[in-house]
């Protein structure tokens, strides 16, 4: 089973698209077109009123797939709504004689030079892909018929749209089997597994989901079979061919991703800035007085795509070999007398908010594991890598459901994967929220598990 996978998505690129977007609607309005308005006022008004209107009208939904015709009416939608927009902001604020003809030009000049950029960036997209082999997934189908050939043929035909396709399994072959078809994806880096629902069975599909999860893969279904209908998948069309997405991940979403990193960052500076700045001395302190050793512990985990990263933690055990192989259990003799209330407290964890300042991990999230441990529960415990689809948390769903610290037994991992798993197909700026408050909570009243 192969563990380690290579980033799937270009994440920055809607980011950049909004940044872009937000710079041409703002610099025009207050550089040329409304002189004498607030600029903080209207910047204000106009990035959040835009950002909403993106998020209705689909402003940003723009795939490797997407038509040029779908972007300019996604586009034409955008900047009709955003004018409308301006003729409210123009009627509020009527002491600033902002003409219509004024509103029409300004609007004009932005579409132009959205569009532009728009179209631009996807141009180089294609050329990028076509002309040096980059931002390209790797591909296999499920089945041979005639759908499956459609699909082989728009991955064959159109360089521009960044697949490579590898390979189709046809299951009419009696001596084909999953192993061999799974051993080749692995093989060969396989990023997407396209498979027809009428070509394979009940139980091909449920293994084959199985694998796709527990080596994040990207599985999506060719949709000719009437059954499948039935089932809350996502649609998706390649040209002409639609798609179905078996797995619904909201912080694939780029706006999602926005929100998240913003809260993120926001959130992390002020524990850091408040917290941080005085506190860390004072445990310093107690930390060197009862033992040798650095303040901070560091440890390889595996974060997001299964990348290893260094988690921060104030040290809390009596410096030994085994720290980076064996968790602390109950009663651990490793753990000094300082460790042993901030362990309790969760005050330990606190230096991980420098992860999530730098990009590693998230406020909330699964908790990453060391690197022994997850190489162990991802071959023993089904859909345990599906919690690599996201960025890891300093706390989470599964911890405050009551599975955090020493893995007991198999059924501990098993209800953390279960509550990860939960976290990543329904997570919301709320859930997040709420899973912040109930760790604080926790953290007061002092948890059982925390040794």
């Amino acid at each position: 089973m192969s563990l380690f996978k290579q980033g799937r998505y270009s994440g920055y690129l809607r980011p950049i698209s909004y940044l872009i977007d937000l710079s041409i609607i703002n610099g025009l309005a207050i550089l040329y077109f409304f002189k004498d308005i607030n600029p903080q006022m209207f910047i204000l008004f106009a990035s959040i009123s835009w950002i909403i209107l993106s998020i209705y009208s689909s402003f940003y939904e723009v795939y490797r797939y997407t038509r040029e015709v779908t972007i300019f009416s996604l586009a034409l939608r955008q900047m009709v709504l955003y004018t409308l927009i301006i003729f409210a902001f123009s009627g509020f604020y009527h002491d600033l004689d902002i003409y219509p003809v004024t509103i029409f030009k300004y609007i004009l000049i932005a579409f132009l030079g959205i569009i532009s950029f728009k179209f631009a960036l996807y141009y180089l997209l294609q050329k990028y892909r076509v002309s040096f082999g980059g931002n390209y997934r790797r591909t296999v189908i499920f089945g041979a018929n005639k759908k499956t050939l459609a699909l082989e043929n728009f991955f064959n035909k159109n360089p521009e749209y960044g697949y490579v396709h590898k390979k189709t399994f046809n299951f009419k072959d009696k001596s084909l089997d999953l192993h061999t078809c799974f051993q080749y994806i692995t093989e060969e880096s396989i990023d997407e597994i396209y498979c027809s629902i009428s070509e394979l069975t009940n139980n091909q599909i449920s293994t084959i989901a199985d694998f796709a999860d527990n080596n994040l893969k990207i599985l999506k279904f060719l949709p000719d079979n009437k059954e499948i209908y039935s089932k809350k998948l996502r649609y998706e069309y390649y040209d002409y061919i639609p798609i179905l997405s078996l797995r619904d991940i909201p912080l694939e979403e780029s706006y999602n991703m926005l929100v998240k990193r913003t809260f993120d960052i926001i959130f992390s500076s002020l524990v850091i800035i408040f917290l941080l700045s005085w506190l860390t001395p004072l445990i310093a302190i107690l930390i060197k007085i009862e033992s040798k050793g650095p303040v901070f512990f560091k440890q390889s985990r595996n974060g997001f795509n299964y990348k290893e990263f260094d988690c921060y933690k104030f040290r809390s055990m009596t410096p030994n070999k085994d720290a980076h192989l064996y968790q602390a259990t109950r009663g651990d003799q490793r753990i000094t007398k300082i460790g042993k209330f901030i362990r309790k407290t969760s005050i330990d964890e606190l230096p991980q908010f420098f992860n999530v300042l730098f990009g590693d991990m998230s406020v909330v999230g699964p908790r990453p594991h060391m690197v022994s441990h997850t190489n162990m529960y991802a071959k023993k415990i089904d859909k345990f890598m599906v919690r690599h689809f996201v960025k890891p948390g300093i706390t989470g769903l599964a911890q405050i459901s009551g599975f955090r610290g020493q893995v007991e037994s198999d059924k501990d991992i098993i209800g953390r994967v279960k509550y990860d798993i939960f976290y990543i197909e329904n997570w919301s700026l709320l859930l997040d929220l709420k899973i912040i408050t109930k760790t604080f909570i926790n953290a007061i009243r002092g948890e059982d598990k925390a040794y």
